[in-house]
C-alpha cells in the first residue's frame, strides 16, 4: 500500500450541561483513567494496547504502513461545559500541529461527539469545521465517535466519514479506532468521497437504558452490522447523550457507502427500527433504601451490585455524593463496599493519620451541590495507596489509572474507597488495587451507570440501578432543558417501568 501521510489527534469530552463543575484546561492536562494531554512525537507511543480509539487507530495504521504525524490529544472526565479557554487552547494545538505537518493525505480525529463548550454548542462540529478549513476540501477527514455521540448535520457534512462504537459498556473503543483506519485505507484509494446519510430520532434515550448487553439495544446493534455490504461501507447508531442540552441532542443513525440509494435505504430502515423500540427503552430505577434492603436480603453466591448512576463521574457526576452510602450505613449493611468516593481532603487526612487510625471527619459532598451534606461518622483507615495501577477489566483494559492518594476506610460493615481524583468505578481493580477482594463482598456500590457491567457483571448475582441523589439525573423529565429542538420527547423512568 502507498505510504499515505496521516495526521492524528483527538479532543474528547462528554458534556453534561447540568453537572456542577466545568471542564477547564487543567482537567484536560491531568491524567485520570486515560493519559493526560499528549502532543508531539510522544503522542504516537502514549497509548500502548489500550482500549481507546486512538490506540486502535495507531496500531492498525502502522500495520497499513501509514506515515503518522502526531498533532495533539486530550481528554477530560465528563462534566459541565468545556470552558472557552480550554476549547480554544486545544483547538489551537490541533491547528498548529497541522500547520507544522505540512501537506497531508488525511486527518484522523479521536472525538466523542457530545461536547458542548461555553461558547460553542456543537463542539465537534466546530472542531471538524476548523480542521476542514485548514486542510481544504480534498484532504480526507475521518473521525471515530463515542456510542453516546449527539451527531449533528454539521459534523456529517464536514467529515468525509465517521464511525461510532457499538458496545455499551464500551469494550470496542480500540476496535473502533482500528475500523476507522481500515475505512480510511479504503477512502484513500477512492477517487471520490462516499455517499452519506443521517437520520435523527425525536425521543431521548436514558443512559441507563442504552446497555448493549440487553434488549432492545442488543438487537438494534445486530441490525446495524447487518446493513453493511456492497453498497454500505459502514453504519452507526448513536443513542445520544441526553444531558448535553443543545438543539441537536438525541439519537441518530448514519451510514456511508458507494451507493446513495443503499445508504439512504439503510439509514431509513434503521431509523424505523429505533423508532419502534421507543417503549422498550424504559427501565426501572430503585430508591436507595429499597435497593439496600433488597441487596441485604440476598443470600446466594455473588454480590448484589448497586449502580449509583446519578453520581457517575462518567456522565458528569462529581463522584462525591453520599446518599447511597448513608443508606448502607443506616440500614446496617454487612459486607458492603462503595467506590469511588471523591474527597481529596479526606484521602489526604487518611494518609497523614496512617493505617489503623480512626478519623472523625466529614466525608463526601465536597462539590457544594445544593442539598448535599457530608456524612459525619467515625472511619477506620484500613489501607492506603497512591491510586496508581493498570486496569485489567475489559472496559479500561490496559489503561494506567491515576486515582491520586487513595484510602480504604470502614464504618461498621461498610467499606469505602476514597480517592483524590474523579474516576468512574468500572473495573474491579478500583477495589482490588487497595487490597479488597470484591468476590467476597455481599453488596458492591459503584459510581457508574453501565460501564461497570463489563467487569462486575459476570461476578454479580444481581444489578440494581439506584436513583440516589446526584447531579446526573437519570429521569430526563426532571432536567431543566432550555435548548432542545422542538418535538423532542422525554421518557420518564421509575418503578412503573420495571420490565417483566
Amino acid at each position: 500500500m502507498a505510504r499515505y501521510k496521516v495526521a492524528v489527534g483527538g479532543f474528547q469530552h462528554e458534556t453534561n450541561c447540568f453537572a456542577p463543575a466545568p471542564a477547564d484546561w487543567a482537567a484536560f492536562v491531568q491524567p485520570d483513567s486515560w493519559p493526560g494531554l499528549q502532543q508531539g512525537a510522544g503522542l504516537l507511543d502514549a497509548f500502548p494496547a489500550m482500549n481507546i480509539p486512538i490506540s486502535g487507530f495507531i496500531e492498525r495504521a502502522r500495520e497499513r504502513d501509514f506515515r503518522l504525524v502526531p498533532l495533539a490529544w486530550a481528554n477530560a472526565t465528563p462534566s459541565a461545559q468545556v470552558t472557552e479557554d480550554a476549547f480554544e487552547r486545544m483547538s489551537a494545538l490541533l491547528l498548529h500541529g497541522l500547520a507544522e505537518a505540512g501537506p497531508v493525505d488525511a486527518v484522523y480525529l479521536d472525538l466523542h461527539g457530545a461536547m458542548v463548550a461555553a461558547h460553542v454548542d456543537d463542539g465537534e462540529g466546530e472542531i471538524l469545521a476548523r480542521v476542514r478549513q485548514a486542510i481544504g476540501p480534498r484532504v480526507a477527514l475521518i473521525a471515530s465517535l463515542d456510542l453516546h455521540a449527539n451527531v449533528t448535520e454539521r459534523m456529517v457534512h464536514t467529515a468525509d466519514l465517521m464511525v461510532a462504537y457499538r458496545t455499551y459498556p464500551h469494550v470496542d473503543m480500540g476496535a473502533t479506532g482500528a475500523r476507522a483506519a481500515d475505512l480510511l485505507g479504503g477512502l484513500l484509494m477512492r477517487a471520490d468521497r462516499p455517499d452519506k446519510a443521517l437520520r435523527r430520532l425525536d425521543y431521548l434515550i436514558p443512559l441507563t437504558s442504552q446497555c448493549t448487553l440487553v434488549e432492545p439495544a442488543a438487537s438494534l446493534y445486530r441490525a446495524v452490522a447487518s446493513v453493511e455490504g456492497m453498497g454500505v461501507a459502514t453504519a452507526s447508531f448513536c443513542p445520544g447523550f441526553a444531558p448535553a442540552d443543545f438543539h441537536d441532542c438525541g439519537p441518530t443513525v448514519f451510514a456511508y457507502g458507494g451507493s446513495a440509494h443503499e445508504v439512504n435505504a439503510a439509514v431509513d430502515g434503521l431509523a424505523r427500527l429505533v423508532a419502534e423500540q421507543e417503549p422498550a427503552f424504559a427501565s426501572r430505577l430503585w430508591q436507595p433504601d429499597e435497593a439496600v434492603r433488597h441487596a441485604m436480603s440476598h443470600a446466594g453466591p455473588g454480590p448484589v451490585v448497586l449502580a449509583d448512576t446519578q453520581d457517575n463521574p462518567g456522565a458528569g457526576g462529581n463522584g462525591d455524593t453520599v446518599g447511597l452510602l448513608e443508606a448502607l450505613v443506616r440500614l446496617g449493611a454487612e459486607g458492603a463496599a462503595l467506590a469511588n468516593l471523591f474527597d481529596p481532603a479526606f484521602a489526604a487526612a487518611a494518609h497523614q493519620a496512617g493505617i489503623g487510625a480512626t478519623l472523625s471527619l466529614p466525608l463526601g459532598a465536597t462539590s457544594g451541590q445544593p442539598g448535599h451534606q457530608p456524612l459525619h461518622l467515625d472511619w477506620q483507615v484500613e489501607a492506603l495507596s497512591d491510586g496508581s495501577f493498570t486496569a485489567r477489566g475489559p472496559f479500561y483494559a490496559g489503561a494506567r489509572i491515576s486515582l491520586g492518594p487513595t484510602a480504604l476506610v470502614r464504618h461498621g460493615g461498610v467499606q469505602v474507597v476514597v480517592t483524590s481524583r474523579k474516576v468512574q468505578c468500572a473495573d474491579r481493580d478500583m477495589f482490588g488495587h487497595i487490597g479488597m477482594d470484591v468476590a467476597q463482598a455481599r453488596i458492591l456500590a459503584v459510581k457508574s451507570s453501565v460501564h461497570f457491567r463489563a467487569d462486575f457483571g459476570p461476578l454479580a448475582a444481581e444489578v440494581l440501578v439506584v436513583e440516589a441523589p446526584g447531579p446526573n439525573l437519570a429521569d430526563h423529565t426532571r432536567l431543566p432543558f432550555r435548548k432542545l429542538a422542538p418535538g423532542r420527547r422525554l421518557m420518564p423512568l421509575g418503578p412503573a417501568f420495571q420490565p417483566a
